[in-house]
């Protein structure tokens, strides 16, 4: 490992964006262009993600790890231990300096950290911790800042990052514990699910403090205390620290909110034999047990030589992913369940439908649905129904029968609903109620869009917040 510190801030942002480039929740531009005169704005290649927020507005972010440096040896990540690959760490300055300048150039709106583990997981939430208290506090930057929790970390320091942190994420990487112990050795299920169990915690008694009106003072951990330019040693660790909410540390901020954003976390789909049955049960669990806000899937990309995973070259499963992204939307906004979309007996999904075309395929005993009897939960299952498009099903039904073209105009996708639905009791075409044919006629209104998607061809971004807000 080779690891070279006399670097300009330049060529380590060049090293760990591109190091950072893994780390799913938003997409990377890739573009990079200067300011012309009478034109607005700018773009840099290195660093800069894209992201949706929850009212539709494109969000940059500055993208990057802080070390690519790591104790781990995950057969899986081209950061890990064993790779010969250059390291090099940013100084908690150095970052601050960097989100601040790009700021001020209006490249970002706010900052994406992850990093590798240097040393010690606590050494490296440390480096972290100052980094966002220097932001937050020295700099009054006041954008949106999204940290990877460092895996072993101590909860003193997770929670002091908490406060700092808009959203906090801890990746899960594998579906299953064996999965984890055969590519991840360093790792273990119960060193990510204890931190992220820490942030359910802390959440919700935040959502208590605020119910009840208090105003909340926390205590900042040692290290920045005399002065923002003195830079004091870390190296000490906080094994022996007094806990957060100890009375002997001066509180930073009041009314500070405990990872606003929630949390989320990550799974790689392709890199093990995992199915997407398992995958999705794991999300669901994560979900209802931990309150997750999302769970990414990140189509394994094979770099390393490993006789444990797929070789160098293989085709990253694109389309796989994009269809366990479906079936997490429908378990999130649309009332399924992982175990109606799949079972032990059909473990993986149908590469070629759209999951809830597919449920609604085999289990042809619902359908047609009267559209203007139907309840709202069945309005739900219906390919092309969306949610928005339900809603407005059932409040424009009560002032009138719809038909058709009223549906149209509603949003209703007919061109994949109306096989499944009637409009005061008939159907818009002539329409066999059969399994195969319907499976036909669909496979061909998707199979340019499964192609594009198979190929790394659409150009739609992922979301690093909630996608719609449907409250």
């Amino acid at each position: 490992m080779l690891v070279v510190e006399d670097l300009t801030v330049e060529q380590k942002l060049e090293i760990l964006s591109d190091a950072a480039k893994y780390d799913v929740a938003c997409t990377s531009s890739g573009v990079e262009r200067k300011g012309k005169n009478g034109m607005i704005g700018n773009t840099a290649a290195s660093g800069i993600c894209h992201s949706f927020a929850a009212d539709g507005r494109c969000i940059s972010l500055l993208k990057i790890l802080f070390t690519n440096e790591c104790i781990h040896d995950c057969k899986y990540c081209i950061n890990r231990r064993s790779n010969d690959t250059l390291r090099t760490s940013f100084t908690p300055e150095e970052v601050c300096d960097l989100t601040i300048q790009f700021y001020r150039r209006n490249y970002i709106e706010g900052l994406f950290l992850s990093s590798g583990v240097r040393r010690s997981p606590d050494e490296t939430m440390e480096q972290i911790y100052i980094t966002l208290k220097l932001l937050r506090e020295k700099y009054h930057f006041n954008g949106y800042i999204h940290v990877k929790g460092i895996p072993g970390a101590s909860p003193e320091l997770l929670e002091a990052v908490g406060f700092l942190a808009d959203r906090m994420s801890l990746n899960l990487e594998l579906a299953t514990a064996d999965g984890l112990k055969q590519l991840a050795p360093g790792k273990s299920r119960e060193k990510i699910l204890l931190p992220m169990r820490q942030i359910q915690k802390g959440i919700h008694g935040q959502r208590m403090l605020l119910t009840d009106g208090k105003a909340e003072t926390r205590p900042a951990l040692p290290g920045y205390e005399t002065g923002y330019g003195q830079k004091e040693s870390f190296g000490s660790g906080l094994s022996g620290a007094p806990a957060i909410g100890d009375a002997q540390y001066p509180a930073m901020r009041k009314k500070q909110d405990f990872v606003p954003a929630g949390q989320s976390t990550q799974m790689m789909v392709g890199a093990t034999q995992e199915s997407d049955y398992q995958i999705l049960t794991v999300a669901e669990s994560l979900y209802r047990s931990y309150e997750l806000k999302r769970v990414f899937y990140s189509a394994y990309v094979a770099l390393n030589e490993d006789s444990a995973l797929p070789q160098p070259g293989t085709k990253p499963p694109l389309l796989r992913e994009h269809r366990l992204y479906q079936a997490d939307w429908l378990l999130r906004f649309y009332g399924f369940q992982a175990s109606e979309l799949l079972s032990e007996d059909k473990p993986n999904f149908n590469m070629y439908l759209d999951p809830k075309c597919e449920w609604a395929i085999r289990h042809l005993e619902y359908f047609p649905v009267e559209i203007n009897k139907a309840p709202y939960d069945l309005l739900l299952r219906i390919p092309g129904v969306g949610v928005k498009s339900a809603r407005r099903i059932v409040r424009a039904r009560r002032s009138e029968k719809l038909t058709f073209e009223n549906l149209k105009r509603i949003g209703v996708v007919l061109k994949r609903a109306h096989y499944f639905i009637t409009c005061n009791g008939k159907m818009m075409y002539r329409t066999q109620i059969d399994e195969d044919y319907i499976t036909r006629r669909i496979l061909e209104l998707d199979r340019k869009k499964n192609w594009e998607l198979d190929y790394n061809m659409t150009f739609k971004q992922l979301s690093l917040f909630d996608d719609r807000n449907f409250a």
